[in-house]
């Protein structure tokens, strides 16, 4: 009985263990893990990195109201959900994030604000289905880039005013969303 049991163990290890090569072999978009240190607390996003051309017909497509719609909640990247770790708590504007592990997704708007959102469902294929699972959704700042950005790019850096910047670059639009460290 106890090697039955063991064997189970191993078997259910092995196959948990082949999930995510599973995925990595549907993934249609290289993938990037990035990570700043911002005053002292490491900040990690994971995320697909889709570029403007289909890969299948290689014609460019329309990113912002295109291929990425406004007013719904698009996975910010491609593939699996892109992911955020702090070690620490964030705090963005009035809302605190708990340190920890969530899901990324972003809800862009043709007019008024952009949201990122923070989710507590984590593992999902694109984007959390229950929007109850939502920690915070905060306003992102929208800006034409200086130069057109054909590959899908997050980037978490310092804010010369004091604690980090969390930008998401595509087509020639810049989203950014501030952030401090909680102490």
């Amino acid at each position: 009985m106890k090697t039955l049991s063991s064997f189970l163990v191993i078997a259910a290890a092995c196959l948990m263990g082949m999930a995510p090569l599973q995925a990595q072999q549907k993934r249609i978009s290289p993938h990037e893990t990035i990570s700043s240190v911002v005053d002292g607390n490491r900040v990690t996003i994971s995320y697909g990195r889709p570029y403007s051309k289909d890969p299948k017909s290689a014609e460019i497509r329309k990113i912002w109201g295109g291929l990425v719609p406004y007013g719904a909640a698009w996975r910010m990247g491609a593939d699996e959900a892109t992911s955020l770790l702090t070690q620490q708590a964030l705090v963005i504007g009035d809302t605190t994030i708990p340190a920890g592990a969530y899901t990324l997704y972003f809800v862009p708007s043709a007019d008024g604000p952009a949201k990122l959102a923070f989710s507590k469902s984590l593992g999902a294929w694109g984007v959390p289905v229950n929007e109850k699972n939502d920690l915070a959704r905060v306003e992102a700042k929208k800006e034409s880039a200086d130069k057109e950005a054909d590959q899908f790019t997050v980037a978490i850096e310092k804010n010369p005013s004091g604690g980090g910047i969390i930008k998401l670059m595509w087509e020639k639009t810049v989203f950014s969303v501030p952030f401090s460290v909680k102490k």
